[in-house]
C-alpha cells in the first residue's frame, strides 16, 4: 500500500519530499516503547520484592520454629497433634502478618502520591489496587509461614528434648 500512496502524493505534490513514512501503529508503539520499559521494569522490581519479601518470611518463621523446638517437642510429649501445632506456628505468623500489612498499607497510602508520575489516567489511591497487594502479600506469607509450620509439627519430641 506505501508504494501507491507515494505514488499519488508525488502526482499532487512532486516537489515535496517524502520521508519518513510509518503507519499510525508505529507511530504510537514507538511513542509508549520507552513508557512499557518501565512499566515492565517495575513490575519485575515488584515481583522481585515479593519474592524477597516471602523469602524473608519463611527466615523468620523458620529461624523461630527452631528457637521454640524444644517447647514443640515438649507440647508434643504432653499429647499436642500436628494439626494443634501447625495451627500455633500458623497464628504467630498471622499476628506478624497482620502486623506487617497494617504497617506496610498505611505507608503505601502516604506514599502513594509520588507514584503519580508513574501512573497514566489512574488513581493512585485505588481500592483495587491495594486490596490486590494485601491479598498477594498474604498468600505470599501464608505460604512462606506454612513450610516452617509443617516442620515443626514432624519434630520428634524425643530429639527435641535432647537437643540444645
Amino acid at each position: 500500500m506505501l508504494p501507491a500512496v507515494k505514488a499519488a502524493v508525488l502526482q499532487v505534490m512532486p516537489d515535496v519530499p517524502i520521508r519518513n513514512v510509518r503507519t499510525m501503529e508505529e507511530v504510537i508503539s514507538r511513542r509508549v516503547a520507552q513508557r512499557k520499559l518501565n512499566m515492565l521494569l517495575l513490575g519485575l522490581f515488584g515481583v522481585l520484592g515479593l519474592v524477597i519479601s516471602a523469602v524473608g518470611i519463611y527466615g523468620v518463621m523458620a529461624y523461630t520454629v527452631s528457637q521454640r523446638t524444644r517447647e514443640i517437642g515438649v507440647r508434643m510429649a504432653l499429647g499436642a497433634t500436628r494439626s494443634t501445632v501447625v495451627s500455633m506456628v500458623m497464628r504467630q505468623a498471622g499476628w506478624l502478618l497482620v502486623i506487617g500489612l497494617v504497617v506496610g498499607g498505611i505507608g503505601a497510602w502516604r506514599l502513594s502520591r509520588f507514584a503519580e508520575k508513574f501512573l497514566f489516567k489512574l488513581d493512585t489511591s485505588d481500592p483495587r489496587a491495594f486490596a490486590a497487594a494485601l491479598i498477594t502479600l498474604t498468600l505470599a506469607a501464608l505460604i512462606a509461614s506454612a513450610i516452617p509450620a509443617r516442620r515443626a509439627a514432624s519434630v520428634d519430641p524425643m530429639e527435641a528434648l535432647r537437643a540444645e
